[in-house]
């Protein structure tokens, strides 16, 4: 049935807007940097805040004194609100409504537009995306009669900054519009650049904080401005009220009368990763901006395949769908943390410019479908259990069944049979190998590639296997098909516990003496382990395999991309 219609439609103004989403991808949780969030938590200290009055609505007048204290100012200067977008929309709304004008750069940040749209302004735009501030074409834009200029610095998501002789300008050029000046980002900007001074002195500005990032208190919600008394009278007009918890307030009124700031270490480290981070990826081909804020910008060749594949390693970083001026670039938010820059430029190197190229044996190179399977399912018969083939592949997709001897015991024991893994051992060596009568289903095995792709693979990267094979049985199949030499080193079931572990691929690693490869490999197991030792997964769908089931398999092990075939991988390579 459907649903019946509502009475009355939304605002015309909705259509032009969607829900704020942004959505992770999966396995990106280990290193977050796409929220622009402080790795480090407000450097809060002293008692719990006494939720003995939790019954009764939260003042901020305590904090709104302390605020004004600090700032030099009267405390009617100052609005305390839920994180900066609440005072971004207040200020919006105070003096935006339809047939009248705001005007900001593009792009920058992307909620004070939606308020204007909610408030049916007209919307003018300016492009700004690194150097000097457009301050003449932003005037021309706004005329004698535009109700609002909206200023974010540092900008995000560019990271461009506003200089005190472009602000003045602009807010003695406009001296019949309010400019708002969005400094979120202003603690990790050069000290030359603090505008604080210039906006109060000009009643037509209304300055913007937050205690989300450089305070590190984004979940805390709560930011303030500081304006003429008249623009702030209008704020509080038009928003809720008692827009922040008492926990909140309590907290951060007893930070502010401490005197504290920010952790200058940790702005000092994003400082220095900043220009190392832009540095690297100028020189790994991306395209970064001069940053002043805690994030850099950069143009990619391929940004969404760059995102995933860092999400692949675990680390996210921020892109824009959606947001056509931004199709191709990328935000990474500054750790301000050594041990966390390292693991996210050693990232990006091995996204952009991999020194190798790991292989799996099986199901990449070899067709182990007639042969390893297949004994699976023979040896288990050999003890009078049946098992499908396909009951094999499920295994193989589940995880953790890398070893097929142990796998065979495994699918054994819960047919309810227990066998020691010497036994099984023996009866699956004889079904593979085979005798000198009969030979062992080894004997139908072949080459999935063709030898010329592996010498042109090769030609750009080295090589290397590992494997969960015995070291004769892997070398045997390589050296039978004319391809043992392509290989810089082979690693082996006998040199490493198997994968899922990463020590295998470590191992290869160190033989190559590299640090940054790619790994393709046919299971969750070959992407586990490629995770774990910090290389980017690839998956491929081995022959046999229902592509329905083995595809999701290895997206649900983290990889960065599922191959048909191997050829398809000179595709992808930087």
């Amino acid at each position: 049935m459907s649903e019946p219609p509502f009475l009355v439609e939304p605002v015309p103004a909705l259509a032009q807007l969607s829900r704020y989403s942004v959505r992770r991808p999966p396995f990106a949780t280990d290193l977050v940097l796409d929220f622009n969030e402080s790795t480090e938590p407000l450097p809060l200290s002293g008692p719990t805040p006494d939720l003995a009055d939790a019954h009764c609505y939260p003042w901020t007048d305590r904090l709104v004194a302390r605020l004004a204290e600090r700032l030099g100012v009267a405390p009617d200067r100052v609005i305390v609100t839920c994180g900066a977008d609440d005072a971004l929309e207040r200020a919006v709304r105070s003096v935006c409504c339809p047939g009248r004008r705001a005007v900001m750069t593009q792009p920058t940040y992307g909620m004070p537009r939606r308020y204007a749209i909610l408030a049916g302004a007209d919307i003018a735009t300016v492009p700004w995306w690194s150097g000097p501030f457009p301050v003449d074409r932003v005037l021309a834009a706004a005329g004698d009669d535009a109700a609002l200029l909206l200023v974010v610095s540092p900008n995000n998501p560019t990271g461009a900054a506003v200089t005190r002789d472009e602000l003045a300008a602009l807010v003695e050029g406009l001296p019949r519009t309010l400019v708002i000046l969005d400094q979120a980002y202003r603690e990790f900007a050069d000290p030359g650049l603090d505008l604080t001074e210039l906006a109060l002195a000009h009643p037509n500005v209304v300055l913007v904080r937050t205690f989300s990032k450089a305070w590190g208190g984004a979940a805390l919600r709560a930011g303030y401005a500081v304006g003429d008394p008249r623009v702030v009278d209008w704020m509080v007009r038009v928003g809720l009220p008692f827009p922040v918890a008492r926990p909140t307030l309590e907290l951060l009124a007893g930070l502010v009368a401490d005197g504290a700031e920010p952790e200058c270490g940790r702005i000092e480290r994003v400082r220095r990763e900043r220009a190392e981070l832009a540095g690297l990826l100028a020189g790994l081909g991306a395209e970064p901006l001069p940053s002043q804020a805690s994030f850099v910008l950069a143009r990619f060749d391929d940004a969404p395949w760059v995102r995933t594949a860092m999400a692949a390693l675990g680390i996210a970083i921020r892109g824009f769908p959606g947001r056509v001026e931004l199709d191709g670039w990328l935000r990474t938010t500054l750790p301000g943390d050594d041990g966390a820059f390292a693991r996210l430029a050693d990232g990006f190197r091995t996204v952009l410019r991999p020194e190798a190229v790991l292989l799996d044996l099986d199901g990449v190179i070899a067709d182990e479908s007639v042969s390893y399977r297949r004994a699976v399912v023979e040896t288990a018969a050999t003890f009078g259990v049946e098992i499908a083939i396909e009951t094999v592949n499920a295994a193989k997709a589940g995880g953790d069944a890398n070893n097929d001897w142990e796998l065979t015991r495994r699918l054994l024991a819960e047919a309810g049979i227990e066998a020691s893994l010497d036994e099984v051992t023996r009866r699956f060596e004889a079904i593979y190998q085979g005798t000198v009568d009969a030979p062992g289903l080894r004997s139908h095995e072949r080459l999935l590639v063709e030898p010329d792709l592996l010498r042109r693979l090769a030609a750009e990267l080295p090589l290397a296997i590992v494997t969960g094979r015995p070291r004769g049985d892997a070398e045997r199949f390589l050296a039978e098909h004319g391809i043992a030499e392509i290989f810089s080193t082979v690693v082996v079931l006998d040199d490493a516990p198997s994968k899922p572990d990463p020590a295998p691929v470590h191992l290869a690693l160190e033989r190559l003496g590299l640090r940054h490869a790619w790994m393709v490999g046919d299971t969750p197991d070959d992407l586990r382990a490629a995770r774990g030792a910090s290389v980017l997964p690839i998956g491929i769908v081995a022959p046999g395999d229902d592509p329905a089931v083995a595809q999701p398999a290895l997206a649900a092990a983290g990889a960065a991309r599922i191959l048909d075939t191997l050829d398809q991988l000179l595709e992808v390579l930087p």
